[in-house]
């Protein structure tokens, strides 16, 4: 007997439709490594139409009132909330994710996310109007940018698809979202969901692959793109974008350092940092994976890392005592893999190094020390469960190895002493530093980075702001 697999679809002008031309993509639960669905391969005829439809939509949502716009999404948050289920399972059949966690550490945030975005509609802050020149006004309008076209990732589908969409709508925009290719169920299911509550065409949902993503950006009627992915990706986009000068958002990972001083809580910093660590298999752009600690308590630290590596588990989604579920695909098993192969004669893999099991693709929660600056595994993004450790001698040689990549997402500094906590979240060259803890967020807050983690913020008034536009009106008050 076989299954018979699940069919998405896009959802496109208020209607969910096959690509154009039938072709399909196989959707693998990274779980079992079993194919479970089909999703649109979408090609150029599907974006088309998904532009024209937001094209068409923007006017009218664009005048409606903030009130009006809060009411939708406070409508899409409580209806997220009332199929919370459906879209858990959803997720996790995506992702492999622990569905426990999934229920309790993303699902509430994202609803709090959408319930923020919905009070920032109605808060949209400028400089007063104020006569400048003699016997004229001038007036600072916010406007909607247009139709905006999203890229989420693979590891948060579901909570980065909110990072984009909310906003946007709240803002006035109209959207093409298209999930990664690996993770479109949970998209899928929430387009169903929006688009009952939303005008057809305000919010649209295109399934493919890289093509399909670069055909939206390539597109003429959109005038924003954002996306969340690697930094070759968000090159491309914004090689693409200056085409024709469309405004580009982009979160593009991060390699955050962890600095550990010698009269911080032990106990406390690695029992933070393991899970800071490899919470969500460590696919996380702000994962506490790059650990430098002060060369008195490295032999300490490291011993009880791995110990903490030791006992942490990973495992089917439905084991409630996993911390984190599979990698998500073949390819970032091989990537994970690749990296631990590849470390140099000098490196230590003091706990895993290996993948869990011969089915789905789980990788072992593992420690390596005994690393300089210059190893490859400490300056690229490895993105996964492995939590890198290196030894510094004082203040001035930890910050300049945590600015010493290309990466500029997020870091944290772990110490008692408040000036010197002061000294390096000033000297840190990134987009968020967290004192004695590592990875909370909120959405009050902005999220974004520097250098090559692209440029942009999600999350916050800032966020908001990033789909607006500025506008000068000046008249005259003298008839």
């Amino acid at each position: 007997m076989t299954t018979e697999l699940r069919r998405l679809r896009n959802y496109i002008d208020g209607e969910f439709r096959d690509a154009a031309d039938g072709r399909t993509i196989d959707v693998v639960n990274p779980a079992t490594g079993d194919v479970y669905a089909t999703s649109p391969l979408s090609g150029q005829e599907d974006v088309d139409a998904a532009m024209a439809a937001a094209a068409a939509a923007f006017p009218a949502w664009r005048d409606t009132t903030p009130a009006e716009r809060q009411k939708a999404l406070l409508k899409i948050a409580d209806a997220f909330e009332e199929r919370a289920e459906e879209l858990i399972a959803a997720e996790s059949e995506n992702t492999g994710k622990p569905l426990g966690l999934t229920r309790t550490e993303e699902l509430p945030p994202m609803v709090d996310q959408i319930r923020f975005f919905a009070g920032a509609a109605r808060l949209l802050e400028g400089r007063s109007a104020g006569e400048y020149m003699e016997g004229l006004t001038s007036i600072i309008r916010r406007e909607p940018v247009g139709v905006c076209a999203q890229v989420a990732p693979w590891n948060y589908p579901m909570m980065m698809a909110v990072w984009k969409f909310a906003p946007a709508l709240a803002a006035g925009n109209t959207v093409v979202l298209k999930p990664s290719d690996t993770t479109p169920a949970s998209t899928v299911l929430m387009a169903e969901i929006i688009g009952s509550i939303v005008p057809k065409g305000v919010f649209n949902v295109v399934c493919g692959d890289r093509d399909t993503g670069r055909a939206m950006v390539e597109h003429p009627v959109p005038a924003m793109a954002s996306i969340t992915g690697s930094v070759r990706a968000g090159m491309q986009v914004a090689e693409s974008a200056a085409k024709d000068v469309k405004r580009v958002h982009l979160e593009l990972g991060g390699k955050a350092p962890v600095v550990v001083f010698d009269d911080t809580d032990i106990a406390k910093a690695v029992e933070d940092i393991s899970v800071a660590g490899f919470f969500n298999a460590g696919q996380d752009c702000t994962a506490a994976t790059r650990v430098l600690v002060q060369e008195s308590i490295h032999d300490e630290f490291v011993t009880a890392l791995a110990k903490a590596a030791a006992d942490t588990k990973t495992g089917q989604p439905d084991d409630e005592d996993v911390l984190y579920g599979p990698l998500n695909n073949a390819n970032q098993l091989k990537q994970v893999s690749g990296f631990i192969e590849r470390l140099p004669a000098h490196a230590k893999v003091e706990a895993g190094g290996e993948r869990v099991g011969d089915k789905g693709y789980f990788y072992a929660p593992t420690v390596v020390s005994g690393l300089k600056q210059d190893d490859e595994i400490i300056q690229n993004e490895v993105f996964g469960p492995v939590i890198t450790v290196q030894s510094f001698t004082d203040e001035a040689q930890a910050l300049e190895w945590a600015n010493g990549v290309d990466y500029a997402l997020a870091s944290s500094v772990w110490t008692k002493d408040h000036a010197r906590a002061m000294r390096m979240s000033k000297n840190l060259d990134f987009g968020c530093v967290w004192i004695n803890t590592h990875i909370p967020l909120v959405a009050e807050m902005p999220h974004g980075g520097f250098k090559k983690s692209g440029y942009g913020k999600d999350l916050s008034a800032y966020g908001f702001e990033d789909y607006t536009r500025i506008k000068h009106v000046m008249t005259s008050i003298e008839g």
